[in-house]
């Protein structure tokens, strides 16, 4: 059967509407979507992880049915966007899980807000590396939203869905993922939702990649435990970021999973809920020290380490 719809509540946080969707009892993990997407994209592992967890997937604003303003859409933004969701929901502390865009608002979050951040788990994420592919890059050109305009329209628009939907159904790990841009692609029928997707990638990426990372600041993850997973053939960021990741970031539990793209939580949904769980079952909370936040600083940057990857076995 496909996964249940979940309601969606809306909160007004300095002016502007946020939605979100709020399921589960327990400790708190917040999902938070990749570039383009809503929280639809957790749709096949909210209701399973919401046994055990009370998850709160929203839409970023700029996308899905939060509002699209003029506004501040750097990764620190987003950071303060969702401090002050968590704030107005009357949440303390949360184990963020951040997909692509999401994984750097994730990243982003944890060492803004060390003290409100349990663990960090990042999914397939941006500001691991310089690389994306390079229909993210062309968002940041002039001609994307002349272009979009126009392939946007009406017939034009939904032979172009219609097509990327049936190129997703080949058994390809090429065209694994374009169903999910099918969907991405729709939205930017929205001027607003064009805008502001311009508005984050140029926050993030240039001509030559991705600007921001995690790189000079990987170290101070000593102190939180984070997970990061990514799909063995994912054609968006390239996989052997996870390699980089366990480079800068030793302690990290690295897992990569085969026959999954760029959304290993819609490829496989149930194994994805599973590692999360075993992952947050087998860490304790992070617990913020004011002292040893500064000891790290002062430290600074060990040298990098040998990586270590899990590759799980097929099911």
């Amino acid at each position: 059967m496909p996964p249940a719809q979940h309601e969606v509540s809306y909160l007004t946080v300095h002016g502007h509407r946020r939605a979100y969707v709020k399921v589960g009892t327990g400790p708190v993990l917040l999902l938070l979507h990749g570039l383009g997407c809503d929280h639809t994209t957790w749709t096949p592992v909210i209701d399973t992880l919401a046994r055990r967890y009370t998850v709160i997937a929203p839409d970023l604003l700029g996308h899905g049915l939060s509002d699209k303003p003029r506004a501040d859409y750097s990764v620190g933004g987003y950071a303060n966007g969702m401090r002050d969701l968590m704030t107005c929901l009357g949440i303390d502390k949360v184990t963020v899980v951040g997909h692509s865009f999401g994984g750097g608002v994730a990243m982003q979050f944890a060492y803004q807000f060390p003290e409100r951040t349990e663990r960090l788990v990042l999914v397939a994420s941006g500001g691991l590396g310089s690389e994306v592919s390079p229909l993210v890059r062309a968002v940041t050109t002039p001609g994307f939203h002349p272009a979009m305009k126009v392939l946007t329209l009406p017939g034009v628009r939904h032979a172009g869905k219609a097509g990327l939907k049936g190129l997703s159904r080949i058994p390809s790990g090429w065209t694994r993922d374009l169903d999910e841009v099918a969907e991405i692609y729709d939205s930017f029928r929205d001027p607003a939702a064009r805008h502001a997707i311009r508005h984050v990638v140029r926050a993030v990426v240039d001509w030559r990649g991705q600007i921001v990372t995690m790189g000079d600041r990987a170290y101070l993850t000593a102190s939180m435990p984070m997970a990061v997973l990514w799909g063995e053939n994912d054609q968006v960021i390239p996989v052997r970021h996870a390699e980089l990741a366990a480079r800068i970031a030793p302690t990290a539990r690295v897992e990569v999973i085969p026959n999954a793209g760029h959304f290993p939580h819609k490829d496989h949904p149930q194994r994805f809920a599973r590692l999360v769980h075993d992952f947050v079952r087998s860490t304790p909370p992070a617990t913020y020290s004011r002292a040893r936040f500064r000891t790290l600083l002062r430290a600074g940057q060990p040298v990098e380490q040998d990586a270590t990857v899990t590759r799980i076995a097929p099911a």
